[in-house]
């Protein structure tokens, strides 16, 4: 124990940081495994009826099969074991609703959740940064009372509700934008190489099928950073006003330095750790409100699939949703605290 703890301590800060981090994210996941096989257990209704049927239920010799292959005919820590080892092998059931894998399904919709969530996200962080830097700029004037308005409105307008609005005005009433879904109908998409369109298109050099793309993304996008642009103007306007009235900021002014190298090199810098974390927060929240726009815009992604799984009542394809999202949030969260570390060192030390 002694020779461990000295190896411990003689790794570099951000090696024991990333460290601790890795193992409170695998407890993380363990405990997103429970809750999910103890809600598989709660839910009203046999699994076996609602697998195979009412008609394949009744056969004795079909049953015993289903409850063997799943573990079913178990005790609840051996069918949670035999839970765990199966969502290793990348096993999260059959889809009631599709008949085919849930992994499967996770893996054709999956692409285009990526795809939407990632340009809204780098839309929310390029306009939530830049009009929080605004803002505290011009603290107390028009712009300032401007922008708080904005994001007041941006963090508490309904999506479901922005997302109609935008689809009638832009849609319907201007012809802008070319309506909904992921691309044009008959549009042939190549590979798919890594599953997101714009970049697969990209990779070919198929501009059409790239522009018709980012037609499609961009309404829907926007809609889905909307309450993120919201929220990371608030806590950038937030952290530029505290560091803005640093002492070292005024030192930057006094000597004559440029207005943006104050800003961006003394002032910003300090404040991305605030706004790593709000970020990673609000990633969360969009892969939620990512039901709620691809509903609406029907954009063929997880947040679509999860909608028609839930009214299917198709248990596993829902646990496999939940799965994937609680997981993904884990990393995203586990990158933002890694980060936030390299940012400010005083956090792996402490």
């Amino acid at each position: 124990m002694t020779m461990f703890a000295a190896f411990w301590y003689k790794l570099p800060g951000i090696v024991r940081f990333t460290a601790r981090r890795l193992v409170v994210g695998a407890l993380l996941c363990v405990g997103v495994t429970l809750v999910s096989f103890a809600l598989t257990q709660v839910v009203p209704g046999d699994p076996v009826v609602a697998s195979l049927g009412d008609r394949a239920a009744s056969d004795p010799e079909i049953v015993a099969a289903f409850r063997a292959h799943y573990g079913l005919d178990k005790p609840l820590p051996e069918q949670y074991v035999v839970y765990v080892s199966r969502l290793l092998q990348g096993d999260f059931g059959e889809s009631q609703q599709s008949r085919r894998p849930v992994a499967d399904d996770l893996g054709k919709y999956m692409g285009a959740t990526i795809e939407l969530a990632a340009v809204a996200m780098v839309i929310a962080m390029v306009v939530g940064v830049g009009l929080g830097i605004i803002a505290a700029i011009w603290r107390e004037r028009w712009p300032d009372h401007v922008i708080r308005v904005l994001s007041l409105a941006g963090v508490s307008v309904p999506t479901f509700w922005l997302g109609l609005i935008c689809l009638y005005v832009f849609f319907y009433q201007l012809g802008i934008s070319p309506g909904v879904g992921r691309l044009s109908p008959g549009a042939d998409v190549p590979g798919p190489f890594t599953g997101l369109v714009i970049i697969d298109a990209t990779l070919v050099g198929d501009w059409p099928l790239l522009w018709d793309a980012l037609a499609h993304l961009a309404l829907p996008a926007m809609v889905l950073a909307v309450y993120t642009i919201g929220a990371v103007t608030r806590f950038t306007r937030a952290a530029m006003l505290e560091s803005l009235g640093q002492d070292y900021v005024r030192s930057a002014k006094a000597k004559g330095l440029l207005p943006a190298t104050v800003i961006l090199r003394h002032a910003l810098r300090p404040a991305l750790a605030a706004i790593i974390t709000v970020s990673g927060m609000a990633f969360g929240r969009m892969l939620g409100g990512a039901v709620l726009v691809e509903s609406v815009f029907s954009w063929p992604g997880i947040g679509e699939y999860a909608y028609r799984s839930a009214l299917a009542l198709d248990l596993r394809a829902i646990m496999g949703v939940s799965l994937v999202i609680a997981v993904v949030y884990i990393l995203v969260n586990l990158v933002i605290d890694i980060l936030y570390a390299v940012i400010d060192p005083r956090i792996r030390l402490g």
